[in-house]
């Protein structure tokens, strides 16, 4: 058999022929608190749940309720206006979405500062000949097109570690879109330098996840390279300081060949 609680336990006022038995104080404020507690679990039962306050009740849209069991708490409204009417950017899980991939084209200002011809000046010569911009550089541009906090690379998996080498999986997010993906390296020679080859990576994903903005995008094209070298390269005999192995090596002309070599003497 069922019973209803609200009233199978509610003391209320017995009459007895035309006189009546009134509860007592404490009797009153029990039945006043069992009021309170039945018309919450028949509101929270039927989705309208109302928090009063003095005697008026407040809209539904200021109570937050988590889980059946946890309590109530009223809100700031404000607070509720902003996750209204927010993106859904706080429940993104970065290493697995790609939220925001190729919604839009960036303000044209915002392009200009990504696109802009690379100055020379700031491009590098490895030995081996390779050209590349030090990643500084690629931070300041991003800084300049997006401002600090604009922008920020997401892990998307653990650290791969090798024998000498290391690498991650990061995605390149901007202005709360994601942009793009790459897997960084960086080798190491012994296990106290795992940290700062860890660095390294997430700085080589960072230059291969700006290819996609078309950051320094002269570096990767042939043409560019093969006159960059030419108007700012020279190739030189050098000697390998503790070896004493000799080879060529490429430097700028307006630099001097770097350690672990220097110019070769002749005899």
């Amino acid at each position: 058999m069922v019973y209803n609680t609200t009233f199978a336990f509610r003391p209320l006022c017995t009459w007895i022929g035309t006189r009546t038995v009134r509860p007592s104080p404490s009797l009153r404020s029990f039945t006043h608190s069992w009021d309170t507690l039945t018309a919450f679990s028949r509101s929270y039962a039927t989705g309208s749940l109302q928090s009063s306050s003095h005697g008026k009740p407040k809209s539904t849209d200021s109570v937050k309720v988590a889980f059946p069991d946890s309590p109530v708490f009223v809100a700031d409204p404000r607070e509720l206006e902003i996750s209204s009417t927010s993106t859904g950017a706080n429940k993104i899980d970065w290493t697995t979405s790609f939220y925001g991939i190729a919604k839009a084209p960036f303000p044209k200002e915002i392009s200009e500062v990504l696109m802009s011809p690379v100055d020379p000046a700031d491009v590098e010569v490895k030995p081996d000949g390779l050209i590349y911009l030090p990643e500084i550089k690629y931070r300041r541009i991003l800084n300049r097109a997006f401002g600090p906090g604009g922008w920020g690379l997401a892990p998307r998996g653990p650290h791969t570690v090798g024998p000498s080498n290391i690498s991650r999986e990061y995605a390149l997010v901007c202005l709360g879109r994601f942009v793009a993906q790459a897997r960084g390296e960086q080798d190491y020679f012994n296990k106290e330098g795992i940290a700062t080859a860890a660095e390294g990576c997430k700085s080589n994903a960072l230059m291969r996840c700006c290819k996609d903005l078309g950051i320094a995008s002269e570096l990767w094209d042939p043409v560019f390279v093969r006159a960059f070298k030419e108007r700012y390269g020279v190739m030189e005999m050098a000697e390998h300081v503790t070896r004493k192995t000799k080879k060529l090596v490429w430097r700028r002309k307006d630099r001097n060949i770097e350690y672990p070599y220097r110019k070769a003497t002749t005899k």
